[in-house]
């Protein structure tokens, strides 16, 4: 697990300069190679398969197993990582809480706990220093935002400053031992996530060549997807977007409707960040949040108590009159809350 560095004062912070950088830390050669790896292959294989399909076009199996493998390990990080693990917006059967933590693992977004310690410490710093991934890192200018950009949307996992599992997720490490397996796991899982469209691909076309071509499509380029999906998120939604609810002082989240449905509802980030235990993140009514809408299945069959569904009352108290922003500068009124 990762160790603790200690992050700068957040109340130094002034809303507009870079962050202080964080020194005695040093970054692994390998752990670099292997981030570098997960980052840059589907690429390469994305390339690999539309040179492949180049006059034949992509087969319907390839895109149907895509399609699945996507839902089912993008649900099992929005709903399962986020809002269940590391937000706590409902309680989950044990069975349940197993599944969608091996789903969220198959996403090739790294193991469960070190991505529970880092999505709460960027509540709890968010767009301040100390947030593992805020697009204002070097500043509110206009080249500390484009460099910040890159930075938020992957330049981050390159970076030398591990998040304390220990600190931002004690209750997964110490007292979940079921959850702490699953982590370990990560690694067989992320080889599963790769096989079983290979599988699948050769069992329904009966040859080794549509194994290879499922694999790639439902394989390494649903991974990159998915992982751009959720690095936007990161980025993106912190830039461009409307503020409508109010947020701590600096954070700069923001709603992103185009990637609602790609996301699974994870673009509403600034409902999400104004409440973040709440488990509807789309809090309009055009607002569509397909992980709230499973949370609400699950609930209806007896497989999620304790679901926390704001009352509407609640959701326009924390509701603002700001309009649309895009490329925020300046900070926002203080209030919501954090972890």
């Amino acid at each position: 697990m990762s160790t603790q560095v200690s992050q700068p004062p957040a109340q130094a912070y002034d809303g507009r300069s870079p962050f202080p950088r964080i020194q005695g830390v040093s970054v692994h050669a390998g752990q670099a190679a292997l981030t570098a790896t997960i980052v840059i292959a589907p690429f390469i294989a994305l390339g690999v398969g539309i040179w492949l399909a180049w006059g034949t076009g992509i087969t319907l199996t390839d895109l149907l197993l895509a399609a699945v493998f996507y839902i089912v390990t993008g649900l099992g990080v929005t709903v399962g990582f986020h809002r269940l693990l590391t937000h706590r917006s409902f309680t989950a059967r044990p069975w349940l809480r197993v599944v969608l933590a091996v789903a969220g693992s198959m996403s090739f977004q790294g193991n469960l706990i070190d991505w529970v310690a880092v999505h709460r410490r960027h509540h709890a710093f968010t767009d301040q220093p100390g947030d593992p991934h805020s697009p204002y890192r070097y500043g509110t200018h206009l080249g500390g935002r484009l460099r910040g950009l890159a930075h938020a949307h992957v330049g981050w996992l390159f970076t030398s400053e591990p998040t304390s599992a220990a600190q931002y997720a004690p209750d997964l490490l110490r007292n979940d031992p079921v959850m702490l397996r699953v982590s370990r796991a990560f690694p067989a899982l992320c080889a599963v996530s790769l096989l079983l469209p290979f599988a699948a691909g050769w069992a329904i076309s009966g040859s080794l060549y549509g194994g290879l071509t499922a694999f790639i499509w439902a394989g390494l380029v649903r991974i990159a997807l998915l992982q751009h999906v959720t690095w936007s998120v990161n980025s993106l939604c912190h830039m461009i977007g409307d503020h409508r609810h109010t947020t701590h002082h600096h954070d700069r989240a923001t709603d992103l409707g185009p990637l609602a449905l790609l996301s699974f509802g994870e673009s509403w980030h600034n409902g999400h960040h104004s409440q973040p235990n709440c488990a509807r993140h789309g809090r309009g009514p055009r607002q569509i949040d397909p992980s709230a809408a499973l949370i609400g299945l699950f609930e209806r069959l007896n497989w999620a108590t304790n679901v926390h569904w704001h009352p509407p009352d609640v959701l326009h108290h924390h509701r603002t009159v700001a309009g649309k922003h895009t490329l925020r500068t300046g900070a926002h009124p203080t209030g919501g809350s954090s972890l």
